[in-house]
């Protein structure tokens, strides 16, 4: 090999190196599509209340849909993509099948109205569409309305088999949760703040049903769950009902976007396990009393943690792993 190609691998070599996780997160910014599409915010926020008039179920199964995209391969939504003879995609792992399909929905009417703009076509990622997107639903669920960093390339790679020990269950206790998170950057309060989108949405009573039913021989309900609470899900989820019956996470405000989530977990009133165990669990006890306190504190640990969020494992211009899908749920 000639010393100008050794040089010139290694100069390739080492650039690819420097592109770090974090570098890469630096490449995203407000304003991002400026000069190229400026009115792309404006357009996703109208497609997105369209949706949000049609079926409440797009605020929970829009916000879903991001976090079990960040998780496995990065906010580039590889989640999106279906499968095909040749490849089973993220969404039809077992953990993904119960995403609502009017998540998936709310980015793909995103994607075509920002499409059908003058000027727009083909110029806005499917990953950057959906950040926005989630942080509409939450605005329009009363949450905090709050700047999204933009920059975003989509994914080259979904695969359902990637997707394994890569997201939350809720059966975990703290330090499972903890480190899940750790993985993809995000402290213990980040994920106690980010799991307060549990405020809106729902849960199939399969997911919870170990806590109602036979908890153990001692008792048949979970013993951290408030009585009448458990009374409730018991009648709403009868022990021979079909599990895919759903109920909202948030038993006293389940369509506001606010931090009863947390002073339901102080009442004994939070539904899953993993739920639960961050007010049970004196580590993470006094986060939970801190958010339950005042919502406007919530609010900003809250944007703070989904723009940490939104820079997980992102792909952008400067790391070369990524493209802008002609259509979001196939790869060009």
């Amino acid at each position: 090999m000639a010393r100008s190609q050794i040089l010139l691998t290694m100069s390739c070599l080492l650039l690819a190196a420097a592109v770090t996780p974090d570098m890469a997160a630096a490449q995203l910014r407000q304003n991002y599509y400026a000069n190229s599409c400026p009115n792309v915010e404006k357009i996703v926020r109208d497609a997105v209340e369209k949706k949000f008039q049609q079926t409440f179920v797009t605020i929970s199964g829009t916000l879903r849909l991001f976090f079990h995209d960040c998780f496995v391969h990065g906010c580039d939504a590889s989640i999106m993509i279906q499968s095909t003879p040749n490849n089973e995609a993220e969404k039809d792992f077992p953990d993904n099948l119960s995403l609502a399909g009017d998540g998936f929905d709310t980015v793909i009417k995103a994607k075509a109205a920002v499409d059908n703009t003058p000027g727009c076509t083909n110029k806005v990622s499917c990953a950057d569409i959906l950040a926005i997107a989630t942080r509409d639903v939450v605005n329009l669920s009363g949450g905090p309305f709050y700047p999204v960093e933009l920059g975003r390339l989509d994914g080259l790679i979904s695969t359902a088999a990637s997707v394994a020990g890569h997201l939350p269950s809720p059966t975990m206790n703290l330090d499972q949760l903890t480190t899940i998170f750790a993985e993809n950057g995000l402290s213990r309060r980040d994920m106690i703040a980010l799991s307060g989108a549990h405020t809106v949405g729902f849960s199939h009573c399969g997911k919870f049903s170990n806590r109602i039913y036979n908890f153990s021989r001692s008792s048949p309900v979970d013993p951290t769950m408030n009585g009448q609470y458990a009374a409730q899900l018991r009648a709403e989820c009868p022990s021979d009902v079909d599990p895919r019956i759903a109920v909202g996470l948030d038993a006293v405000t389940p369509r506001k976007f606010d931090n009863q989530y947390y002073i339901n977990l102080i009442n004994g009133m939070g539904l899953l396990t993993s739920d639960q165990i961050l007010f049970t669990d004196e580590r993470s006890k006094p986060v939970v009393l801190d958010l339950a306190r005042n919502s406007r504190h919530f609010n900003r640990v809250f944007i703070r943690a989904m723009t940490k969020l939104g820079r997980v494992g992102v792909k952008t211009a400067r790391t070369g792993n990524g493209n802008i899908r002609i259509r979001c749920d196939a790869f060009n």
